[in-house]
């Protein structure tokens, strides 16, 4: 222990061969818990003209994580990652007592890659007594997850905006399969003026298209099985796209037929809207963003898809 909240330790870079890494040595990993002293950490480096990367997460990391703790490597002078289950972007209903935890692999997984410093407070400390003031972008919080699950982004921008405060980061990390998420951020970060460079990263998958999740842990053999038509459903709506489907009636209607395929499928939304506003489109013209939110079994998952008809290679993310 090198001080109130803050923890040093080694870990092994690379240690996960399995995951495509390689055993390169050890860096030193610190572990603070306190929001105080990492605003200390950030204070120190950012004083020394030092770049800082941040990969905020819920934890329970897997590749996904691990590609945005890459990019941030690479990228920056120092890394820091966050593990935050946050209490205030979940419905009274919904899994915050469950959501899987894994402290001790993340933090391998984190040394391994070579984060710097990984921030770990407790809810309390986050949200002390009296905590009354939150952040909602309006907008485009509205529609898809926004309408299912409300209060999520106000709950999301607040706990961002507390960590881009806490870590002072010069470039934050997010993974593009939570695309509303990233609006929703890139939103607030434009309105509220802050020094922060949003950088969205594409989705990892699966090898058969599963975007990868957390909560894929939840499903059962036969249902991950079936979760699989997300992705699918999604590119039925490509072909529709690079074929010059204007309607999105259509679009709509393929993808569901897709999704409820699948006896444990059942769609919660499925959406084709602007990638910007994130409202529904009237007529599919050069862009168009094709977004899931599906129940499997009990689990929740989302997905989506960007097309731009001015991509030659239209790639999918």
């Amino acid at each position: 222990m090198t001080g109130t909240g803050r923890t040093t330790i080694t870990g092994l870079r690379g240690a996960f061969l399995s995951e495509g890494f390689f055993i390169l040595g050890t860096v030193p990993l610190e572990t603070i818990t306190s929001v105080a002293e990492m605003k200390r950490w950030a204070k120190l480096h950012s004083a020394a003209g030092k770049s800082i990367g941040l990969v905020p997460t819920m934890g329970y990391l897997h590749e996904g994580h691990v590609s945005l703790m890459r990019r941030g490597r690479r990228e920056n002078d120092l890394l820091a990652a966050s593990i935050f289950v946050n209490p205030t972007q979940f419905g009274p209903s919904e899994d915050l007592s469950t959501y899987p935890r894994d402290l001790e692999a993340d933090s391998l997984k984190c040394a391994s890659v070579g984060v710097d410093a990984l921030f770990m407070p407790e809810p309390g400390d986050v949200y002390g007594p009296g905590f009354q003031t939150y952040v909602d972008v309006l907008e485009v919080s509205e529609p898809l997850c926004g309408a299912s699950r409300p209060g999520h982004f106000r709950g999301v921008a607040t706990v961002v905006l507390k960590l881009i405060n806490t870590v002072a980061p010069t470039n934050i990390y997010f993974g593009m399969k939570d695309f509303q998420q990233l609006q929703v951020i890139n939103t607030m970060v434009r309105d509220l003026d802050v020094d922060v460079n949003v950088v969205p990263c594409p989705t990892v998958r699966e090898a058969d298209g599963l975007a990868m999740s957390s909560r894929n842990s939840y499903l059962s053999p036969d249902e991950r099985r079936q979760a699989v038509c997300l992705h699918h459903a999604l590119h039925e709506a490509k072909k529709l796209f690079d074929a010059g489907e204007r309607s999105p009636e259509r679009y709509l209607r393929v993808m569901a037929d897709r999704i409820t395929r699948e006896p444990a499928a059942q769609p919660d939304y499925v959406s084709l809207v602007h990638p910007e506003t994130l409202r529904s489109l009237e007529e599919v013209d050069d862009s168009a963003l094709a977004a899931l939110a599906v129940r499997v079994g009990r689990t929740r998952l989302i997905d989506n898809m960007v097309f731009h008809r001015n991509n030659p290679a239209n790639k999918p993310v």
